[in-house]
């Protein structure tokens, strides 16, 4: 190796001068700077120098697989197992319907309408025609309303024990599972309320009933009559002696008085199910499935399977028949049943013994609205209407918006619940006076009743 020089040199000038000043240091290149001679190898000594370094960067060698019966075994088995569950799905879709496995009971489930957050759950109603075998029309049965006025209030288990050996349970078979309801008798020889919706698109029907000593009898059950709008069915089984409930008058409820039920909550193994509430409205017009219906609202324990049971007052009288609850599948929602009133019922069911169907309902074409306005002349208006149907009855009896209804059918009304009171009596073609205030006079009309 050369041996380097090792010197530092100044070049130094007055400051004077303008020359720059030139600076120059020098010392040893690192060893690992300096030059190294490559080495020579012959053919065989450089592949044994390069070997270990081709060896690392070789890609891996493939490694055949002698055999793979193991994955397809795997593949094999999968598609097997596949196969059979698709075979099994479209046998049971065929066999059962969309119902779920083990649902050998369909318990009232409505499903909700499309965009709704809240619905009402009154039953799954089976499009399919009701083919239980008829009953003949026209017996002698007949559904009576008894006032509670003077009666003692009875201790819960006195109300049960007055009503329990009325309230059945009501199985329907419908294709190849069975509706669940409950229903009530109203007369010693075997009829039974309970609602529409528990037996519709049924082929039969039977009704579980409880002797004096609690043991249960089942009755084939025959169908007398049925309306899917107001949601009630009258059934008969052949049977007598049996025990009818009491029913009170729904029109005598005050919102706070107590109330209870009887049912089949989620099936027949907790039949006979007893709960307690409140009445929370005596009166709530709720629009269901486009009908408006005015029901009861009470927060008693109603659940699939009390369909068509009934709703107790204090004094151990029906006084509705449970249809329907509030539900929800975004919020937790209780204590939101509601009850058909007995007070209209009453007619409604007398008509289904006597002709199997309901007689056209009458509607007023009017909307009324309840204010609180007092006139000059001292009268004090209640009822406002608000709105007259074209070519309806209020119409063509000459009711203009703006006018007070004082009186309908000859009784003073000073509330819109009271209307529909005397309304259900009605028949279509009725003459029906009715008295308004218009324009500082009074002025008598007469409607003819129409359709609804």
């Amino acid at each position: 190796m050369e041996e380097q020089q090792k010197e530092i040199v100044f070049t130094y000038r007055q400051t004077e001068q303008i020359e720059p000043v030139q600076l120059r240091y020098e010392r040893d290149l690192p060893p690992c700077m300096l030059r190294r001679e490559e080495p020579v190898f012959d053919s065989a000594e450089e592949e044994d120098y390069l070997a270990p370094w081709r060896s690392a960067i070789a890609p891996p060698e493939k490694v055949r697989r002698e055999n793979r019966w193991g994955v397809r075994l795997f593949v094999g088995l999968s598609l097997l197992i596949g196969l059979v569950c698709l075979g099994v799905g479209i046998w049971y879709v065929g066999q059962y319907g969309w119902a779920l496995p083990g649902d050998q009971y369909a318990q009232d489930g409505g499903e909700p309408p499309d965009g709704d957050e809240y619905y009402w759950d009154r039953g799954e109603i089976s499009a399919e025609a009701t083919t239980i075998t008829r009953y003949p029309v026209g017996g002698l049965a007949r559904l009576e309303l008894s006032p509670a006025e003077g009666r003692a209030p009875l201790e819960p288990g006195e109300v049960y024990e007055k009503v329990h050996l009325s309230v059945v349970t009501v199985l329907g078979a419908r294709h190849k599972y069975s509706s669940v309801g409950t229903g009530v008798i109203f007369s010693e020889d075997g009829y039974i309320l309970t609602n529409y919706h528990v037996i519709a698109g049924c082929s039969s029907c039977s009704a579980m009933v409880k002797g004096p000593t609690g043991a249960e009898s089942e009755y084939d059950a025959h169908l007398v009559g049925y309306d899917a709008e107001q949601d009630l069915a009258v059934l008969k089984v052949k049977a007598s002696g049996l025990t009818p409930a009491e029913f009170g008058v729904s029109d005598e409820l005050s919102i706070g008085d107590p109330c209870y039920a009887i049912g089949n909550p989620l099936g027949v193994h907790l039949r006979s199910t007893f709960t307690n509430g409140i009445i929370s409205a005596a009166s709530r017009t709720v629009e269901v499935d486009g009908v408006n219906m005015m029901l009861i609202q009470t927060n008693t324990a109603l659940n699939s399977g009390n369909s068509g049971g009934p709703l107790i007052n204090e004094y151990g009288q029906v006084v509705g028949i449970n249809t329907i609850k509030m539900m929800s599948e975004y919020d937790t929602i209780e204590g939101l049943g509601f009850a058909i009133p007995t007070s209209q019922a009453e007619r409604w069911v007398n008509e289904l013994v006597m002709y199997g169907e309901l007689e056209p309902q009458t509607a007023l074409g009017v909307s009324v609205l309840t204010v609180d306005r007092r006139f000059p002349d001292g009268f004090h208006g209640l009822l406002l209407v608000e709105d007259v149907d074209e070519g309806g009855s209020a119409d063509l009896a000459g009711l203009r918006r703006g006018d007070y209804i004082v009186s309908f059918n000859g009784q003073e009304v000073s509330t819109v619940d009271e209307i529909f009171v005397i309304r259900r009596w009605l028949s279509v073609g009725d003459q029906v006076p009715i008295r308004i205030y218009r324009n500082g006079e009074y002025l008598d009309l007469t409607m003819t009743m129409q359709v609804e």
